[in-house]
């Protein structure tokens, strides 16, 4: 598959990405991409932002390939039983929160815990980080292994955001075009 044959759904999490995020400028270097925007980035509910990214794979056009972040990830996992079935080709998930740790921010919703565990119905694969703050590697592990996702050690790579100096992530971006090959 190229990026030219899908719709690809940025899911951001958590404040949206910001301009310099490596999400927001894939969104505006890949001529199919778009963002689930959500009505509140700074107070995640589970219920308003499943019911966004329910309506955007539905409002697509072409097969449907997510890229996720951060809390974007945990939607994703939430999300997927209500998505169309067939419609997401793959899901191209990056920086997974542990939201079942005490220290979750108190503004995300409680409801994102406890994070599924049942396969992704569509193929995945996920980035995570050995000193990702928001999450340990292990964890990250775990998770991939029950959704029946690939996992990517990226090393030593933070969050993966651009606090942690992902502002373009052209590795990562070719990654991505090699997720989009195996699809």
């Amino acid at each position: 598959m190229r990026t030219s044959d899908a719709d690809i759904l940025i899911v951001p999490g958590l404040s949206g990405s910001g301009p310099d995020h490596w999400q927001t400028r894939w969104e505006q270097k890949l001529s199919t991409a778009r963002r689930v925007e959500q009505e509140d980035w700074d107070r995640p509910v589970r219920e308003s932002w499943t019911r966004r990214l329910v309506a955007e794979v539905e409002a697509s056009s072409r097969p449907v390939v997510l890229v996720a972040h951060s809390l974007g990830v945990a939607l994703v996992a939430h999300a997927a039983p209500l998505l169309p079935a067939g419609a997401v080709k793959g899901a191209f998930l990056v920086g997974l929160p542990d939201v079942e740790r005490p220290d979750v921010p108190p503004e995300i919703d409680p409801s994102f815990r406890p994070l599924p565990r049942d396969p992704l119905p569509f193929p995945s694969l996920l980035v995570a980080s050995r000193d990702d703050p928001f999450c340990a590697y292990e964890r990250a592990e775990d998770f991939a292994y029950a959704w029946g996702a690939l996992i990517v050690d990226a090393g030593q790579a933070g969050h993966m955001n651009t606090e942690s100096g992902y502002g373009p992530w052209p590795e990562g971006l070719m990654r991505f075009a090699g997720f989009l090959r195996q699809l």
